[in-house]
């Protein structure tokens, strides 16, 4: 049979690729295809559409979701009030109204008090610091104990940096020109703001302008320069200070009920996370250099930035201080977190004492 293939012997290569030439390139996919389908998630948010910030990394994040996992895993974002209001992200997450959701911690200290920690803590520890407890330090574990009664998982999904102190239509002084001020604050400031003979009130981002302007309120605490400046709070309300104790971090979350979290394959738990903390360096990258612009055009604006006064910091301390230690009497869980906070905090400071070098010019 010389010349001629033997009837019933093995195609070469050669042969192989002319057989597939001919096959439709959508019957090749095809098995390709059934093996990876698409999973769709709905991603209810606490920020108006494109806020700077939080309303940007959580746009972000969902983009970065999608390219992490090759389509596999897609994340439809709902801003505020578009499905559930600024402040019922965690109910909507936690009934399966949907998948997943962008917001902070601190929203849910009402019920959880301890969950603070996972966002700001006033005098409490930096991005950089806070990072490093959750990665390295047992505070992610801690993090998902505490959400576990309420079927919810969650990750750090970007990052604001530190806050500004707050704009009032008044000076601030003294510690004696807190009493009586109604304050828009969030976390565990507004427990401090509180004790400290102020009134605060709980009002959704989307409406801060207008109750500053309405006079429903005197001051608002927010965020740091990049997302206070577009609001425009600095026009009605110019004073502030600095350094900010209230909110020394500015971490958001991603949350997502354990029941999706559980149905995903691992390899989409792992692209989901690292997406969580590529946007987390992100955030805080964006926050440095925005913040730093924003700061110069609120000054160039009319804002009047001074120190924080003295006396306001001791007594600010001090309620702090009482606070955190009402956070862990009331709870085991509070109190392994806020021990566990507390030892990563200070092993960091003792480092961050001879490590952090003020730049130094000529």
């Amino acid at each position: 049979m010389t010349g001629t293939a033997k009837r019933g012997a093995a195609p070469t290569r050669r042969t192989a690729l002319a057989a597939l030439a001919g096959v439709p390139a959508a019957t090749l996919a095809a098995p390709a295809l059934a093996q990876a389908p698409v999973v769709r998630w709905r991603m209810a948010t606490s920020w108006t559409k494109n806020l700077p910030g939080p309303g940007t990394s959580a746009a972000r994040l969902a983009e970065r979701i999608a390219r992490a996992t090759g389509g596999r895993l897609i994340v439809d974002l709902f801003a505020a009030g578009e499905i559930v209001p600024a402040f019922a992200v965690h109910d909507a997450v936690a009934k399966g109204v949907v998948e997943a959701g962008h917001t902070a911690s601190f929203f849910l200290q009402s019920r959880l008090p301890a969950a603070a920690f996972f966002t700001t803590v006033p005098f409490g520890m930096g991005a950089g610091d806070h990072m490093a407890w959750l990665e390295a330090g047992g505070g992610q574990a801690l993090w998902d104990e505490l959400y576990a009664p309420l079927g919810l998982r969650a990750f750090v999904g970007g990052n604001t940096g530190p806050s500004m102190g707050g704009w009032f239509r008044r000076e601030i002084a003294s510690v004696a020109d807190i009493k009586g001020l109604r304050i828009r604050v969030q976390g565990l400031g507004g427990e401090l703001y509180a004790r400290l003979g102020a009134t605060p009130q709980a009002i959704a981002p989307g409406d801060l302008y207008v109750s500053l302007e309405r006079g429903t309120i005197d001051a608002v605490e927010f965020l740091a320069p990049m997302n206070d400046q577009p609001l425009g709070l600095h026009r009605i309300a110019p004073h502030t200070f600095y350094p900010a104790f209230n909110k020394p971090n500015g971490a958001s979350e991603f949350v997502v009920s354990v029941e999706a979290w559980n149905r995903l394959p691992s390899d989409l738990q792992a692209a989901l996370r690292h997406a969580c903390a590529a946007e987390h360096a992100a955030g805080l990258a964006d926050a440095a250099l925005a913040n730093a612009e924003a700061l110069r055009t609120l000054i160039a604006e009319g804002a009047k930035l001074k120190q924080v006064p003295a006396d306001l910091v001791r007594a600010a301390r001090a309620a702090s201080t009482d606070i955190l230690a009402g956070i862990a009497a009331a709870s085991d869980i509070g109190g392994r977190i806020h021990r566990s906070y507390e030892q990563a905090a200070d092993r960091l400071g003792a480092w961050n004492a001879v490590s952090a070098l003020p730049r130094i010019k000529g």
